[in-house]
């Protein structure tokens, strides 16, 4: 319990003391758009690595050589929160990730989620969004990486079951051209979903895959496109479980 309440006032410390930051960073911003971009990226990469070392989390990384030096779709399985402090500490590119509308009623949270590329996604609203797709295919052709969880919510049924992938996630991959990283991650609930509110220090694996380049699939494949990048992940993650 001391774990889960130390890292809620970091977090808590974070966002009051980023206020006047977000300030400096905007006026940062007006001589250049990428210091301002990066620092901000860096300094949330920060926090995000002091947290997970508060947590006494334990991290093993495979294959972080197979994302390439331009702007992907990243695509994994979502099991916990930590999944985006374990994948968001790792990003050497500018990523924005692709969260609910509900983050929005957040202060402060979403004004550094706003600066940092992420997109609200309306799953209610088909033509909302569309447009949140659109502008992260928009985000991709300008470099920025983007990370989606293709299953739409935290998935918190056994270990290594996955919920169905939404194929219009995948649509950002094939407008744009980018690769897609499928992101594999083992033992995530572990550190705090099973035994909420507790935090425990816990061993995850995550293995990035090798790129996938839609326009070089075969047709059946690029048919299936949503159900093929998670059986490349079911598979890894059924792999890895004896590593934890």
């Amino acid at each position: 319990m001391l774990r889960f309440i130390a890292i809620i006032i970091t977090l808590f410390l974070y966002l009051v003391l980023g206020i006047p930051v977000l300030g400096v960073e905007w006026l940062i911003g007006k001589i250049s758009k990428k210091t301002e971009d990066y620092q901000c990226l860096r300094m949330v990469q920060r926090a995000f690595k002091l947290m997970l070392k508060m947590a006494g989390t334990k991290v093993t990384v495979i294959g972080e050589e197979n994302i390439p030096d331009e702007a992907v779709l990243f695509i994994g399985n979502h099991r916990s929160y930590f999944d985006i402090l374990l994948t968001y500490s790792r990003c050497k590119r500018l990523t924005g990730y692709v969260a609910k509308k509900e983050m929005l009623r957040y202060p402060l949270l979403r004004d550094w989620m706003k600066r940092l590329y992420c997109l609200f996604l309306d799953r209610d609203n088909p033509k909302e969004g569309l447009k949140t797709i659109l502008q992260a295919i928009e985000y991709i052709k300008q470099g920025v990486s983007i990370c989606i969880f293709p299953e739409g919510t935290r998935n918190d049924g056994e270990e290594l079951s996955m919920l169905p992938f939404h194929a219009g996630s995948f649509k950002i991959a094939e407008k744009s051209g980018c690769p897609i990283i499928p992101v594999s991650m083992n033992n995530t609930s572990s550190i705090f979903e099973k035994q909420f509110p507790r935090i425990k220090p816990t061993h995850v694996i995550i293995e990035y895959g090798k790129p996938i380049y839609p326009g070089e699939l075969d047709k059946d494949t690029k048919k299936r496109l949503a159900s093929y990048c998670q059986d490349i992940i079911q598979e890894t993650i059924n792999r890895n479980q004896k590593l934890v």
